[in-house]
């Protein structure tokens, strides 16, 4: 008789039937701390304002009971928490929790989640039938497709307000510039991601810019720095480093016409291996290595 090794494999869309044990015990721990925490900080709340008297010389701030149950949806499924009711006699103090606002329904880590899946190629139907299902649980609430599709258009509000944000009086001595290539959600495969990140003097980097190009294309190059410009980065940055995507080299002179370009190290040294036998590439690699130290350290003199 012939044994079957055939492995027969779940289904990962459907809710197995047996709990997992070390999920339910994170879980209660998370339950646990998170009630603790809330309640620190509800403590902390009153004691600063116990020496607060109302007309009767009551104290004035005083716990009053819970708010109803609530779940928060988290990478470990839903925790169960009650948030602490705080009365004042005189109606004027209010307590408000900042680890459990109000109307927070899913963690800061979730919502940064969502997002991501949906940029992978997750479509919007299948956050509530497949990947949430999995990471939640089959009972997650509150992420229907309708719910992923008002979540972009935030997204889409948010990205708005930060490509729009004012640079004026903004000087940064270095920019490093890249295009990055994704394998979803875009409509030609030609199209990429600009990205320009810059250098203040100090050696504090802000990501300044992300737009989308066209095979990172001197127009869409252009259109970017243009952009920053025009947004008040009107001080030329003093040095320019990128790969050898000739759109950018061609824009940047155009923009900002004092700063200087320099390739990525990593692009010139494998541009370089690339001449070389195989066995020789190690040596020389750490060779030019040492040399663009030297370099690094005679320009920093």
């Amino acid at each position: 008789m012939k044994k079957d090794n055939l492995v027969e494999y779940r289904n990962p869309g459907v809710a197995l039937p047996v709990a997992d044990a070390l999920t339910e015990v994170l879980r209660s721990g998370a339950r646990e701390l998170l009630q603790q925490a809330v309640e620190a900080e509800v403590g902390e709340f009153m004691a600063r304002h116990r020496e607060l008297k109302d007309e009767g010389e009551r104290q004035r701030v005083v716990r009053n009971g819970y708010q109803p149950e609530r779940t928060i949806q988290t990478g470990i499924g839903d925790v169960a928490v009650k948030a602490p009711r705080v009365r004042d006699r005189q109606g004027t103090i209010k307590f408000s929790s900042s680890i459990l606002p109000p109307y927070l329904r899913r963690t800061r880590s979730l919502e940064e989640l969502l997002p991501w899946l949906y940029l992978k190629g997750l479509s919007t139907g299948d956050f509530s039938t497949t990947a949430l299902t999995a990471l939640l649980g089959q009972d997650a609430p509150g992420l229907s497709a309708a719910t992923i599709s008002r979540l972009k258009e935030v997204w889409k509000e948010e990205y708005a307000q930060w490509s729009q944000r004012n640079l004026a009086g903004k000087n940064f001595v270095y920019i490093w510039v890249d295009g990055v290539h994704f394998g979803v959600r875009l409509e030609d495969a030609s199209q990429c991601i600009l990205v320009v990140i810059g250098a203040t003097a100090d050696g504090k980097k802000q990501l300044l810019a992300m737009g989308d190009g066209y095979r990172e294309s001197e127009q869409s190059w252009k259109e970017l720095l243009l952009d920053l410009k025009q947004r008040g980065l009107t001080i030329d940055p003093q040095l320019a480093v990128g790969d050898g995507a000739l759109g950018f080299w061609k824009a940047l002179p155009q923009v900002f016409g004092t700063t200087q370009g320099q390739r990525w190290w990593v692009h010139k040294t494998a541009n370089v291996l690339n001449k070389l036998p195989r066995g020789l590439q190690a040596k020389a690699k750490s060779d030019l290595h040492e040399i663009w130290l030297a370099e690094f350290r005679v320009d920093a003199e």
